[in-house]
């Protein structure tokens, strides 16, 4: 490996957590890196620009970061840089060699990969899987989107282990080989701002299928029509995943309140679903896709059922925060899109306080309106960011519905910050209560991202009396 890489001009483009790691990674394969950002020196982050500076490679930093790309005999780039901007695309015609870490650590990686996709539910997905492989003994790593950039566990690894990949459209688009097992879960408008639209996002999501052979398999949620029509795109074994069917020739589903699977002419029963720990009719996909996953990939009954017994799921994805005089606090900061504030809203029966808005990059807000003002549930919304006014005019049309019931919803707006949110939610809620953090749109009005903005919910929620 090391004479594949010793002595060639590797520019890795993007100086965040990967960018790092691959850093690190192409350094002891004696490289000569040079590392190239956007980001002017002082916006970096401290602490990896420091480690960076320590493993003796170069740097370029600023807006005129990718106008030397020729000069390298490979280029890196992060995800969320697009391997079609022009730049990058000259320098191929040159004869530069484009790759990501994802693309390497699949030339690399000596075992099984599991690649879990879809707009949402990947994150929580790909975790179960994990913990189902390790409950079962089977040496297991999780990595890519979520967790250790996998490259750091690279040599770990044997022809034994199973690899649980994370993988974003970002990490996807250019991706030239598929995982052994391919979860695609739902796919609904996302990140269409950086793809150019649903078509090309929607494709970047199929290359975890389409380089499948007939040896491996693919679990594909049957619920959302990209995702059902994706199995065109595979010659891998295909088990589908539904909430929406009692039955599937060969799959998971859901029957009798209960997660079944149907695989070689056998069906068996994994869990009830008022036993899953996670929140959420929609997790019941997850959990479903989880464990068709784990079957196929060596996991145990037992050892399935108890992770999804057990597992409460992740940060800022419906993540219980605190309860305060009775009333508790969720931070779903996670849910970026409308589908996934609706499935949050569906989530809880009780009476709702929603916390709306922020940016987003043309989103159709008119189901998640409806779904409001059909919920009587919901007792009040605070609607923060510049999405606001679009989400309380699609809320104002079931006014209507609001009207006949006795109970129009209270709207608050105009708090500035995170505390003066939370602060106004704990003021109008009472013994009961939800307070929920599911905003609906991204971040980047108020706070720094997702993250921020859940982990400032929780500051707040935490501060109360």
């Amino acid at each position: 490996m090391a004479t594949h890489y010793k002595d060639k001009k590797v520019a890795i483009l993007g100086l965040g957590v990967e960018g790092l790691s691959t850093a690190i990674f192409l350094k002891e394969q004696s490289a000569v890196v040079t590392i190239l950002d956007q980001k002017t020196e002082d916006q970096i982050d401290p602490s990896l620009l420091q480690e960076a500076k320590g493993l003796g490679t170069s740097f370029l930093f600023g807006k005129e970061y990718l106008a030397h790309l020729t000069a390298y005999d490979l280029i890196v780039r992060s995800p969320g840089i697009s391997s079609f901007l022009p730049e990058i695309q000259a320098a191929k015609e040159k004869g530069v060699e484009i790759t990501s870490q994802t693309k390497l650590f699949f030339d690399l990686c000596p075992c099984r990969i599991v690649g879990v996709t879809g707009s949402k539910g990947k994150g929580t997905t790909a975790t179960l899987i994990y913990e189902m492989l390790k409950a079962s003994g089977l040496d297991a790593y999780l990595g890519g989107n979520i967790g250790t950039p996998p490259l750091q566990f690279l040599e770990k690894l044997t022809k034994a282990s199973v690899v649980v990949l994370e993988l974003s459209s970002y990490q996807l688009e250019d991706l030239t080989k598929s995982p052994h097992i391919a979860v695609l879960l739902m796919i609904v408008p996302d990140h269409l701002d950086y793809h150019g639209g649903m078509s090309e996002y929607v494709e970047a999501k199929r290359n975890i299928l389409r380089f499948q052979t007939k040896e491996d398999f693919a679990v594909v949620n049957r619920d959302y029509l990209p995702t059902h029509e994706s199995d065109l795109y595979t010659d891998g074994q295909v088990y589908y995943v539904t909430r929406e069917r009692s039955s599937v020739e060969q799959g998971t589903f859901i029957k009798d309140n209960a997660i079944w699977i149907q695989m070689k002419g056998t069906e068996w029963k994994i869990i009830d679903t008022d036993k899953i720990a996670l929140l959420g009719k929609h997790n019941w996909e997850n959990a479903a896709a989880a464990a068709m996953a784990a079957t196929l990939a060596g996991a145990t009954k037992s050892d399935i059922f108890e992770v999804l017994k057990t597992f409460e799921g992740l940060e800022h994805r419906l993540e219980f925060v605190r309860e305060v005089q009775g009333v508790r606090y969720y931070d779903d900061s996670i849910a970026t899109n409308p589908e996934s504030t609706i499935a949050a809203i569906h989530s809880f029966e009780d009476p709702k306080i929603l916390i709306l808005g922020g940016v987003t990059e043309g989103s159709d807000f008119t189901e998640l309106g409806k779904v409001i003002s059909e919920d009587l549930q919901v007792k009040a919304i605070i609607g923060i960011g510049k999405e606001w006014p679009t989400l309380k005019q699609e809320i104002a049309k079931g006014e209507e519905l609001r009207a006949r019931s006795g109970e129009p919803i209270i709207l608050l707006e105009g708090a500035k910050d995170m505390q003066t949110v939370v602060a106004a939610a704990a003021k109008i809620a009472v013994e009961g209560d939800v307070v929920l953090l599911s905003p609906a749109c991204k971040s980047f009005d108020m706070f720094k991202s997702y993250k921020d903005r859940g982990e400032q919910f929780k500051k707040a929620v935490n501060d109360l009396q």
